[in-house]
């Protein structure tokens, strides 16, 4: 590995650090190589979240900057000279577990329905757009594990949309400060849930029974994906799928505890709760009790 590669590792490793604690946490279940891969990944794809959602940047702006981080995922799964060190560790990745490019620009097509879209009419809508920014990231991960079971996918998109739905239940108030609601529409109408609801964090019981609605899909979600962990080979990452899903949807459970107040509480775990729950999951992990709880 020369010497830009390997910092481009690293960088990405500091990215995914400092962003994503809980899928830090778990990588270190992960071999090294798979480790790093799963880094550089992350790390382009953080970059172009960052290019959606930064609110000093006009929408052209977005755009642009959208524009080129797609440049720069095609420049890397060309043949052409790379100088960026980060593109360097995504393009050793990409051709290492052959990750197909089409992902990549399902990924940044989903985002940039971020630019044009700020609503969901209803919930086919939004599974599109939970599909591109989430479902095609376990695709990429079921290639970096080197799982290659057709069977599997369908069980990798459900993990995705899981995690993203969670995003979305855990994040109702973040979303609408950037005037966004990606709560189904039809779905709220059908609740007597109103926007002026989401501007005014009323929390009655029409928007706890709509919340519980909203969580129970998740947790479907969860449980679908749960049936097909055991199709994984490698035995690590296989622990590593599983402690993501089981920690990610403690998230729903805090939401619950929380009485379903997202506005003046945000639903997270802490540190020394994802690390006492580690050895119970290693411990069902072991007697192969992967199936997921509703």
């Amino acid at each position: 590995m020369n010497s830009m590669i390997k910092q481009g590792f690293n960088e990405a490793r500091r990215i995914t650090k400092k962003n994503a604690r809980t899928f830090y946490l778990t990588s270190f279940f992960l071999p090294k190589k798979t480790r790093q891969a799963a880094y550089s990944i992350y790390a382009v794809c953080r970059i172009s979240d960052e290019s959606v959602d930064d609110l000093r940047l006009r929408l052209d702006e977005k755009e642009l900057a959208l524009q080129q981080v797609r440049k720069n995922i095609d420049l890397a799964f060309s043949a052409d000279p790379l100088q960026d060190a980060i593109l360097l560790a995504f393009r050793s990745t990409v051709q290492e577990f052959n990750i197909p490019q089409k992902y990549f620009h399902e990924l940044l097509e989903g985002m940039s329905m971020d630019l044009r879209q700020n609503r969901y009419k209803n919930f086919h809508d939004l599974y599109t757009y939970c599909y591109r920014v989430a479902g095609v990231i376990g695709l990429i991960m079921l290639k970096v594990f080197e799982c290659n079971d057709m069977d599997a996918e369908k069980y990798a998109i459900d993990l995705g949309i899981a995690l993203q739905l969670t995003n979305i239940l855990r994040d109702v108030k973040e979303d609408f400060v950037r005037e966004r609601i990606y709560l189904p529409e039809e779905e709220m109408k059908r609740f007597g849930i109103s926007e002026e609801y989401i501007r005014s964090q009323a929390i009655d019981q029409d928007f706890k029974d709509f919340m519980e609605f909203q969580i129970k899909r998740a947790r479907d979600h969860f449980f679908r994906a749960s049936q097909g962990l055991e199709l994984i080979e490698n035995k690590r990452c296989r622990f590593v799928a599983f402690l993501i899903l089981e920690l990610y949807a403690k998230i729903l459970r805090k939401i619950e505890r929380n009485d379903f107040d997202v506005y003046s509480k945000r639903a997270f775990i802490p540190l020394a709760e994802r690390l006492v729950s580690i050895p119970i999951i290693f411990f069902r992990f072991i007697r192969k009790s992967l199936t997921f709880r509703l």
